[in-house]
């Protein structure tokens, strides 16, 4: 695709050898599906590889050679993330081709992923810091569905939301986009892939997929913020280890849905925000695609979250401790 290559810049195999110090482990990131990331140092303005520790910090996504769906699957994310520029969506700065050899070149997410702060950092994300991120995923997305050619991600969950230095939330990972449905068609039919748990119960049964779909992915997303639970767990006793499941009971209930705060924030979450959320999360996880909101109508509803001060820890009254027991 010609107009995504004048954009993105071009690489060869020793620039990013020598940009990552010969892939050495301990510059790795992290590990997807199709290869390592590592982390490597370029020249602002070329490609030219830098010292360690100077120039632009980058994140450079190899590809298994083995993996041939990874090839097409490449090829995707080259083509989508070439094209799509948002503040919420990580930034492609460029890729190498080379032989058999499959690179991109990203900008680093000096927090790393969501999926990080929330399940295995030692300290609980403070909950701004969560509405932030949450509001942030939710723009990136609302920008994939209301372009003009409109993308579904198809693969929203806490690992694929990565946070910079300021926690603002980006879309990564663009290798299971797929194009949104063309003309007065109303979903694209396609295999089922994605991440259990996350994927919405209508496109795993029937492989139809709607943007709707990402916006049920969002719900889960959301409700793993509200909870510090993860979406799938099978260490926590039957009838929890679904969260979706477990928690749809609370989101409507007024009285009982503070039993689903994510109980490492103690009291440091609003009030109005947690009810806010719940009602969100509720909307989202609809089981009929027709009631789930748009990512436009999400963005709308999470916006006034940002601000509000109504800590519960404000208006903490000693009879609700009775609450926390109950929570385990």
């Amino acid at each position: 695709n010609a107009s995504t290559e004048k954009k993105l810049l071009r690489f060869t195999f020793q620039e990013l050898k020598s940009a990552t110090v010969n892939f050495r482990p301990d510059s790795i990131l992290g590990e997807g599906g199709f290869g390592y990331v590592f982390k490597g140092w370029i020249d602002p303005n070329s490609t030219s590889p830098a010292k360690p520790g100077t120039g632009l910090t980058v994140a450079v996504k190899s590809l298994k050679q083995d993996a041939l769906q990874g090839h097409r699957e490449w090829v995707a994310e080259v083509d989508f993330l070439g094209q799509l520029h948002h503040k919420h969506l990580v930034k492609l700065i460029g890729y190498c081709i080379e032989d058999d050899q499959r690179l991109l070149v990203y900008e680093f997410m000096a927090r790393g992923s969501l999926e990080n702060h929330l399940f295995r950092r030692a300290l609980p994300l403070p909950w701004p810091c969560r509405m932030k991120i949450a509001l942030g995923a939710a723009k990136g997305l609302a920008f994939l569905h209301g372009g003009p050619k409109p993308v579904i991600y198809r693969d929203f969950k806490t690992s694929n939301i990565l946070l910079d230095a300021e926690y603002n939330a980006k879309l990564s990972d663009f290798g299971l986009a797929k194009a949104g449905p063309q003309g007065d068609k109303t979903h694209v039919s396609t295999r089922v892939v994605g991440t259990y748990g996350y994927a919405a119960p209508e496109y795993v049964m029937t492989g139809h997929l709607t943007s709707k779909s990402d916006v049920y992915s969002f719900g889960v997303v959301l409700l793993e913020m509200l909870t510090g639970r993860r979406s799938m767990d099978k260490k926590r006793p039957t009838g929890e280890q679904n969260l979706v499941a477990w928690a749809r009971p609370y989101l409507s209930d007024r009285r009982r849905l503070y039993q689903l705060v994510d109980p490492r924030l103690g009291l440091n979450y609003s009030v109005r925000g947690v009810q806010k959320v719940a009602q969100i999360c509720y909307h989202c996880l609809s089981r009929d695609t027709k009631s789930r909101p748009t990512m436009d109508e999400v963005v709308k509803h999470l916006t006034p979250l940002q601000d509000l001060n109504d800590m519960a820890s404000a208006s903490y009254r000693p009879r609700s401790s009775q609450r926390g027991k109950a929570r385990r």
